[in-house]
């Protein structure tokens, strides 16, 4: 460490509003040399506290500190201590004393009586770590030693230390992750190495700059004699938008020649023709080692990119290249395809980005997962999002990821990610794209082919060029393919009606096979199995839409979904569907909703809930003015709440009165065998086994008399639950055979577990729990996948089977 004769190495003047971000760095710079010689007023106030402190300070800023850094913010001049402590920090500059000041600043503020002369060091983008690392490069020029004499030995939260080759490469304030892209880097720029480098692609923000700028950073000394920076980038990202840069821009490929002509220290190259001019400049790199930087080479136009890229192939032995861009290039190189963030290097991110932005340090470990699956793990948007906070604009994480969403926001970050690439889309890509955001899960090819309207080879072309530029995910066998989600939002944002196209088609498609395999057609239910994660990506086109097209398809699935225990989307399509029902005034239908949505309620045996939904449901009815079945149907649903309240007479009386109902419209249907098999199921939990019995077989015989297979395997299951109860162990036996066969055939999966248990039990209290086992592990695994609250009950099975 430099010796100083001055009482303090680096002393701060800044505002209360930034307090938070320069307490950090001062607190790294305290680690480093100490708190004694920082003057920041948490460790000497008392001499902040002086009452002749205006005479003070400008022998304190001069005479007893090596630097001083001033902070500058929007609300810096309107503060009295800081107007006391700008006023001895001019006089410094006054006194031509320039070195000894550093400028810094937020919102690109003025010092006042500084206006446009002084260069200031932005805060802004820099975490406090990077601000640390900019303080002691500047404390180290001043006192004559090596720029990175303080910085390279500090650890990756300082600035980085600078390769030992001489460069003009940007400053990396932090770096995480990409290990794995490093080492494939290296490779590609060792001495022996094919081709002419490494082309690093992928969507706008996702890390390629500080890739490039990161791996030239750890080139081995003496690999090349110099590095040479170039970029062609056109716009920035900052938290309030896109930002144009104006004249550091170089647009085409002669412009790139002539500024690595200057960079080599030969500008006159630039004034030969064009047509010579590529051969004068491969020629001055004949003769000195160089890694060329070449950065977003998207923006060129493709005549000046594929120059460019010749210009490149031609490069001599001992010079190499790495170049970004968003669009892959066929290359006589290795190409490095970036993807998102690992969560781990994301996590990592976002904490040093917390270090900044008090309201993200405050954030919870839920809100910082959310900001990476939001934002894709793409650095360049979590940092947007981060810059929100900082700017106070959202108080929440969730709040400044609502933006990303929100198809009316101007300046969109997410025109900067993937803005260009609408000019480069062909239609079949466009056309399967627009298919792919209906799609949260990966979907088969042959799907999306439908979908987009094109034969499956042309799409499995467009999806192969959209997989390599990172912008469709595929499976691991390539069969099928996800959308990422951030280009989802973006195409509905821009191409609007090539998603309502490929929509209207999901819809129609989906509508077909609903209605085609649907209702109580049980034997084709596998076709909607098969079917079900793009049927299910057509619903919200369908809540969307007209309310008979929506309840149409609600009624077709209300048994699909039953019987293949989907409860979750059965409850959450009921719920919507009945709120849509009662919008357009079609309180007949939404009865059914509600009455359906308190029957998932009474799977999971939640009275309450069921209690709620009845009292909806026989509201509807009441206000459409429905008839018997109905209010016959709201009292069944009100009694299986008593029911599970364990109230048995209640529920017996709710039942009775279901039944009487039912019965004014026929003595037999489904209607009444159903009713009568629950007040069955009361009166055996209340104790009544033989009026339980009676009024069982009865439901039985109506339901095949009226030929229903899913009310005559209900019946025959609780015939084998009742003989259970009686400890008639071999004739539940058979009774279980006979409902499982018939549950198998109709294919509900709450019965076919429920039947499996009877079995394994009955075999069970027979000495024969080796031939239950397997039943009770099905059944198991059936109320596992349910969530079903008869678990429990399997569970006991299984252990009683010896499972």
């Amino acid at each position: 460490m430099s010796a100083s004769p001055k009482r303090f190495r680096i002393a701060f003047s800044f505002t209360g509003e930034k307090r938070d971000f320069v307490a950090q760095v001062a607190a790294l710079l305290a680690a480093r040399f100490g708190e004694d010689v920082i003057l920041y007023d948490k460790y000497h106030s008392a001499e902040f506290s002086r009452s002749d402190l205006a005479f003070y300070l400008p022998d304190l800023y001069e005479k007893e500190s090596d630097l001083v850094v001033a902070v500058f913010c929007p609300d810096y001049e309107s503060k009295e201590w800081c107007g006391l402590e700008w006023n001895a920090i001019y006089g410094l500059l006054k006194a031509r004393k320039v070195g000894e000041v550093m400028l810094t600043r937020f919102g690109r503020v003025d010092g006042r009586g500084l206006r446009g002369l002084a260069g200031y060091t932005d805060l802004d983008d820099l975490t406090p770590q990077a601000a640390a690392g900019e303080i002691l490069e500047r404390l180290a020029l001043n006192e004559g030693l090596p720029k990175d004499y303080y910085t390279k030995a500090a650890g990756q939260g300082a600035a980085r230390p600078a390769p030992a080759i001489p460069h003009n490469l940007p400053r990396l304030p932090f770096f995480f992750g990409r290990d794995v892209d490093l080492q494939k880097i290296a490779a590609a720029l060792a001495a022996d190495a094919r081709g002419w480098g490494a082309l690093i692609d992928g969507p706008g923000g996702i890390g390629k700059t500080a890739l490039a700028i990161r791996a030239a950073e750890l080139v081995p000394a003496g690999r090349f004699r110099r590095i040479v920076f170039l970029s062609a980038k056109e716009r920035e990202l900052t938290a309030d938008g896109q930002r144009a840069l104006g004249t550091f821009v170089l647009p085409t490929c002669f412009e790139m020649l002539n500024a690595i002509a200057r960079e080599l220290g030969q500008p006159e190259l630039a004034k030969s023709t064009e047509a010579e001019r590529p051969e004068a400049v491969l020629r001055a790199l004949r003769e000195q080692d160089v890694l060329l930087v070449l950065d977003n080479l998207e923006t060129l136009t493709a005549p000046d990119r594929d120059q460019l890229f010749a210009f490149l192939n031609r490069l001599p032995r001992g010079t190499s290249a790495l170049v970004t861009s968003r669009r892959r290039a066929d290359a006589g190189a290795v190409s490095i395809r970036l993807d998102r963030l690992d969560w781990e290097a994301a996590r990592q991110l976002i904490a040093e980005l917390g270090s900044q932005f008090t309201r993200l340090a405050q954030a919870t470990d839920a809100d910082r997962r959310a900001l990476y699956d939001e934002t894709g793990g793409n650095p360049l948007l979590i940092r947007w999002v981060a810059g929100q906070l900082g700017l106070g604009r959202y108080r929440t994480v969730a709040a400044a990821l609502g933006l990303l969403r929100s198809p009316e926001a101007v300046n969109h970050p997410l025109e900067f990610v993937f803005g260009d690439l609408l000019d480069t889309f062909s239609p079949p890509e466009t056309q399967v794209l627009a298919a792919l955001t209906h799609f949260t899960q990966p979907i088969a090819t042959r799907h999306i082919a439908e979908l987009a309207g094109l034969n499956e080879e042309a799409a499995l072309g467009a999806l192969a060029d959209l997989s390599s530029r990172a912008l469709v995910l595929p499976d691991l066998e390539e069969q099928c393919f996800a959308i990422v989600p951030l280009v989802a939002d973006f195409l509905r944002r821009k191409r609007p009606e090539a998603v309502a196209e490929t929509g209207d088609r999901l819809e129609k498609r989906a509508y077909a096979l609903i209605v085609e395999n649907g209702y109580r057609k049980f034997e084709r239910f596998p076709v909607l199995d098969a079917a079900w994660p793009w049927l299910a990506s057509a619903l919200p086109l369908f809540l969307a839409g007209p309310n008979p097209r929506l309840q149409t398809v609600c009624t077709a699935l209300r048994f699909f979904l039953e019987f293949t225990g989907r409860w979750d989307e059965w409850l959450s399509l009921g719920r919507q569907t009945e709120g849509k029902a009662v919008a357009t005034g079609d309180h007949q239908n939404a009865g059914w909703c509600a009455f359906h949505a308190g029957w998932v309620h009474y799977l999971r045996q939640q009275p309450a809930e069921v209690l709620a939904c009845a009292s909806r449901a026989a509201g509807h009815w009441e206000r459409a003015k429905a008839g018997n079945r109905e209010r016959g149907f709201a009292l069944r649903l009100h009694g299986v709440a008593l029911q599970l309240k364990q109230d048995y007479p209640g529920a017996i009386t709710a039942y009775r009165g279901a039944l009487a109902l039912h019965r004014t419209s026929a003595i037999e249907s489904v209607d009444v065998a159903t009713a009568l098999n629950s007040l069955a199921g009361a009166q055996r939990l209340s104790g009544d086994l033989d009026a339980a019995e009676g009024n069982y077989r009865e439901g039985l015989r109506v339901a095949r008399a009226v030929g229903d297979a899913e009310a005559v395997a209900l019946c025959t299951g609780n015939l084998a639950g009742l003989a259970l109860t009686r400890e008639n162990w071999a004739v539940a036996e058979v009774l279980a055979r006979e409902a499982l066969t018939l549950s198998m055939n109709v294919g509900r999966q709450e019965l076919i577990g429920r039947d499996c248990r009877r079995l394994a039990k009955s075999l069970a209290r027979q000495g024969k729990a080796t031939e239950g086992l397997s039943h009770a592990q099905r059944a198991v695994e059936i109320y596992t996948r349910l969530g079903s609250p008869d678990l429990l009950d399997a569970l006991e099975t299984l252990r009683e089977c010896g499972g």
